[in-house]
């Protein structure tokens, strides 16, 4: 064994080979895959094998369209045989309706065919109680074994090198990145370890102190001896049955998702500890847990009630709390990951291949993957029983409709502000997100609503509170509590410096201000969208959204890293609650309760007591109205939150929630990281070019193009009821030309709103494809 390599990958899977063929394309040529025992023996060998397509995001959606396309080249027995949905009630077919509006924005050829066709397509399928169905020509099957060859095989060409029957033992850290990885055949120094070692990547990755929060799960399925002369059949899935099958020779596979999981080597007290020798093997037949799908399997394919079984697989799978994957570096410089692929890595393992290597080489990837990015992850996934709680429930409910506005119950409550007790006892409807119960809305606010219920899903988790809290802050004012919100201290001799290079605007100006700046990637793509206080002439405090705290620190702590910035960065988002008063009469009652002069400008802050509490107040807004998101150190918190009730009371002072929150931003225009920016959008086109200070220096700015062709448009619909939610398709002229990134009601306006990036001006006409009805619209300016 050679005793250095500049990248070493760690597994041999379909992972590992796909990572280390796109490195190799990109001109990586000092790569070194190593396999404990042989490749495919982990999870790769037992995979069913379909090539699925469309899913739920546009990110996913093109990483398994990079597949297919890889697929078509590779000598690995790819049968593009397409692919058939089948929805067994009206709510299914509902959610396919939406999937192929999707479909349309990515040129895939999604169509909804009749009950009739689908038959004729797949003549084992008995029709009843079947609604309707959508066929994607282009899906297929593929055999994971040769495809995991053949990916090695081009990478070897490109000078790849493989090494099997070699066990990793340790990873090296020194100053905080990888310098070395220990084997039972040697050491090798390296400048990159890329974890891809399926279910055995958290034990991975804790030889480095880092944890990757994924559950070994049993899962099983079926191949049936060979009972029917069809040539060409395409792959099937009946999710409201919970089964999926495809052609096997002239049999089936046929597996699905149980609603009575089994995690395996993992339990609530303890991390995963598989056996050492498990390499190539499966698990025991649970002939009593597949029950209900085999059970399923009939109704849709009754054959499979004569046919006989000639195995039964029942191999272990990598699932993450969220179903999706584990990509990127970990917080160990040079340490990245790439696993957790949750029983579909077989149609992603081109994509991965692919957006790993542009991690690796280039800095960051192309598409925006923050949802697969293993820093979504908070602190509480380092706890087995949270992580396990979580897994379980999104495996049981794998096939369920996701409906906007769902809320997950597993592992609840746990991360609470200082208000939660007031809240529960004023009827609010909770919601959860990166572990905080977050207010909705209240229930009891409910009374003074209107009748505004949008259509279809918009509808489902839907309350007349909503409204009238969204109301109330336009006419009189508004209390909510932002605790959540995540905040991350920098200090330290450079903090000014580094954030001016983060920073597309100008963050280090004077103490008290208050600057709202994106952090653009190399390309100038928008990696991070937040306020920048500054406290002191080495201190700055950043408040950005609730989920993407710990992916802004990682962001942070990489680019201090890469300068080698004298800078302390910290999450200290428990350490203080936030409550925002927003509203025409914001400053009536903020005043009767301060002695302190409410005289400072919008965008800046100020040291101040409400009532007996010393608070920060930032005079800032994220819904369009006068007012203040008011600080305090976390003990203080209740104390603070009654004091502004008690004086806002009188003045018509309503506590709202998240929802309206959303609709408010909604109407004036206020941009969502994650949805209507990220990485693949640049400020000019968001719309957000007044930050931009380009005669300064900042990562990003030389890739700006101050004039693109497409931005960030608000569209109204003519029907106000028929509510967007996102990934819709948008089209002028009957052309699709862009997707919605997000939408909703917006209730002063008593409007449907959507925005979408478009190369259209106000006063152009649209369509959206809102559950397969085209609903015109309208482009305008805003804020509306």
């Amino acid at each position: 064994m050679s005793d250095s390599a500049r990248i070493v990958i760690i597994g041999g899977g379909v992972g590992g080979a796909s990572v280390a063929y796109h490195l190799t394309e990109l001109g990586e040529h000092d790569v070194l895959v190593l396999e404990r025992d042989e490749l495919t023996s982990g999870s790769t060998f037992h995979s069913a094998g379909l090539v699925g397509q469309l899913r739920a995001d546009p990110t996913l959606t093109r990483m398994n369209q990079h597949s297919v396309d890889l697929y078509r080249k590779l000598d690995a027995g790819w049968t593009e045989c397409g692919g058939i949905k089948l929805a067994s009630t009206p709510e299914r077919m509902e959610e396919i309706r939406r999937q192929i509006g999707w479909a349309r924005t990515f040129g895939l050829p999604l169509e909804e065919i009749s009950v009739a066709e689908a038959v004729e397509l797949f003549p084992l399928m008995d029709p009843a109680g079947v609604v309707g169905a959508a066929y994607l020509p282009t899906d297929g099957q593929i055999d994971p074994s040769q495809l995991c060859y053949a990916l090695a095989a081009a990478a070897r060409k490109g000078g790849a090198r493989f090494m099997t029957g070699t066990r990793v033992v340790g990873i090296d850290v020194r100053d905080g990145r990888v310098t070395r990885v220990r084997t039972d055949q040697g050491e090798i120094d390296c400048e990159i370890v890329v974890n891809c070692g399926g279910m055995f990547a958290a034990e991975i990755g804790r030889m480095a102190g880092v944890r990757i929060p994924i559950v070994p799960m049993s899962h099983q399925y079926v191949v049936t001896e060979g009972f029917h002369e069809y040539g060409k059949l395409p792959t099937l899935r009946d999710p409201d049955l919970l089964v999926y099958y495809r052609q096997e020779v002239q049999g089936l596979v046929m597996g699905g998702y149980e609603r009575h999981c089994a995690p395996w080597t993992t339990d609530f007290d303890r991390y995963d500890a598989i056996p050492a020798d498990f390499n190539g093997r499966l698990l025991p037949e649970d002939w009593d847990r597949f029950a209900e799908i085999s059970e399923n399997s009939l109704i849709r394919v009754p054959a499979m009630a004569e046919v006989g079984i000639r195995k039964m697989i029942n191999g272990p799978e990598a699932f993450t709390p969220d179903n999706e994957f584990c990509l990127g570096e970990t917080e160990v410089g040079g340490l990245y990951v790439a696993a957790g692929f949750c029983a579909h890595g077989i149609a992603g393992a081109g994509g991965i291949g692919m957006v790993m290597a542009e991690w690796i080489v280039e800095g960051e990837p192309s598409l925006d993957v923050w949802h697969m990015d293993i820093r979504r992850f908070g602190r509480q996934y380092r706890s087995p029983s949270f992580t396990l709680k979580r897994s379980i429930e999104n495996y049981e409910t794998y096939y369920d409709i996701r409906y906007p506005g769902h809320e997950r119950s597993a592992g609840r409550p746990l991360r609470l502000s200082p208000v939660y007790g007031w809240h529960t006892r004023h009827g609010a409807s909770f919601g959860e997100k990166s572990g905080w119960e977050r207010v909705n809305y209240y229930e009891t606010n409910g009374a003074q609503g209107e009748d505004e219920r949008p259509g279809g899903w918009a509808g489902r988790h839907w309350s007349p509170a909503i409204g009238a809290e969204h109301r109330a802050t336009r006419r009189t004012a508004g209390l909510f509590d932002e605790t959540s919100f995540a905040k991350i201290e920098v200090t330290g001799p450079d903090a000014a410096s580094l954030l001016e290079w983060v920073c597309d605007n100008r963050v280090a100006r004077d103490v008290g201000a208050v600057t709202y700046t994106q952090a653009l990637n190399r390309r100038g793509g928008i990696e991070c969208d937040f306020t920048v206080t500054r406290r002191g002439e080495h201190e700055f405090l950043i408040i950005t959204g609730t989920a993407f705290g710990s992916h802004d620190l990682g962001w942070l702590r990489k680019q201090a890293r890469l300068r080698g910035a004298d800078v302390r960065i910290a999450d200290v988002t428990g350490q203080y609650a936030c409550f925002a008063l927003w509203g025409p009469r914001a400053h009536d009652i903020l005043s009767a309760l301060t002695p302190d002069p409410l005289d400072f400008a919008f965008m800046t802050s100020r040291e101040i007591t409400v009532g007996d509490v010393p608070v920060l107040a930032m005079r800032v807004t994220f819904v369009g109205e006068h007012g203040w998101e008011l600080y305090c150190s976390s003990e203080y918190g209740i104390a603070l939150w009654q004091t502004l009730w008690a004086g806002g009371e009188p003045h018509g002072l309503v506590a709202g929630g998240y929802k309206a929150i959303d609709s408010l931003r909604l109407e004036k225009g206020y941009r969502v990281w994650g949805a209507d920016i990220g990485p693949e959008t640049t400020p000019y086109e968001a719309g957000l070019g007044f930050c931009v200070k380009p005669d300064k220096e900042f990562l990003g700015r030389d890739a700006l193009d101050p004039a693109p062709a497409r931005r960030l448009r608000c569209l109204t619909l003519d029907d106000p009821r028929a509510v967007a939610l996102g990934n819709e398709a948008v089209r002028v002229d009957g052309q699709v030309v862009g997707r919605v990134t997000s939408g909703g009601y917006g209730y002063t306006a008593r409007r449907s709103i959507a925005y979408a990036y478009l190369e259209a001006d106000p006063g152009t006409r649209v369509e959206v494809d809102v559950f397969g009805a085209w609903i015109p619209g309208t482009v305008v300016k805003n804020p509306l």
